[in-house]
């Protein structure tokens, strides 16, 4: 414990918060939008214990990789089919891998059904009682701990003093309770930004793939998987939300104009 109060410490504790916050968010967004999927009156408590269970599970993760993290970098299995694939898999690039491809795949289901419109013709409960609140709840708190992989190995390289890691990721658990209502409530009042914020999910799912792909040194016909850097990642999430504003702000003004046009005809 003596190592927490030293000043390297608590800078490194300021640092990890604020990346916790940060990197956390995409997390609070799937949260968010996955919750909506359960019964109306058991929503805010699905969000509520999918976190609390999420970053218990973040912590035991934490310090079984502080203890096992150069067993988890052996690689498991090689491709080496030369022009075709070629890559070694180790366990954190299988997480990347398989939690991007499943986030893409949730997001692009998601848009699909909003897209089909089949959904404003279901009976009013139908939508909401389609999947049960423990079902939501272990996928958000599987999908948490695919997020957390990337934080953890990023504030693992910052710092290795369990309790300053511990500290950061118990304040992002708070955040993230204190917030998660306030966000849901914001996108079901304001259904378009759901859409948006499944776009950023996508752009998280590619992400995701492309760092795994970089960590196992993937080539797919020759090709090398390039990460997708964070500059990179956070203009396209600003792209989009600068696109959805302007695209709202002008279409309400259309919408104005058309009215006043109708106006002077009538």
């Amino acid at each position: 414990m003596a190592d927490l109060f030293t000043i390297e410490s608590i800078g490194n504790l300021v640092v990890l918060i604020f990346l916790q916050a940060v990197l956390g968010f995409d997390n609070l967004l799937y949260i968010s939008i996955e919750s909506a999927r359960a019964p109306l009156d058991q929503q805010r408590a699905v969000r509520r214990w999918g976190i609390v269970i999420a970053v218990t599970l973040r912590i035991v993760l934490l310090f079984a990789m502080l203890h096992l993290l150069e067993a988890l970098a052996e690689p498991w299995f090689h491709f080496d089919w030369t022009g075709v694939i070629e890559g070694a898999f180790t366990f954190s690039t299988l997480v990347f891998l398989a939690g991007g491809a499943f986030i893409m795949y949730t997001a692009v289901k998601e848009i699909t059904h909003m897209l089909s419109m089949d959904h404003l013709h279901e009976a009013p409960d139908v939508e909401k009682t389609r999947t049960t609140a423990g079902a939501v709840i272990a996928m958000i708190v599987l999908m948490n701990l695919v997020f957390s992989f990337d934080s953890i190995l990023t504030a693992i390289a910052i710092t290795d003093v369990f309790p300053v890691l511990a500290i950061s990721i118990l304040a992002s658990g708070a955040g993230m309770l204190l917030l998660a209502d306030s966000v849901s409530e914001f996108l079901r009042k304001n259904r378009k930004y759901e859409v948006l914020g499944l776009f950023i999910l996508l752009i998280v799912g590619v992400a995701l793939l492309g760092e795994g792909g970089h960590e196992a040194h993937l080539k797919l016909f020759g090709y090398a998987v390039e990460p997708l850097s964070k500059t990179t990642f956070y203009f396209s999430i600003a792209v989009l939300v600068a696109v959805d504003l302007v695209q709202s702000g002008y279409q309400k003004r259309l919408d104005a104009e058309r009215a006043r046009e109708q106006a002077r005809r009538d």
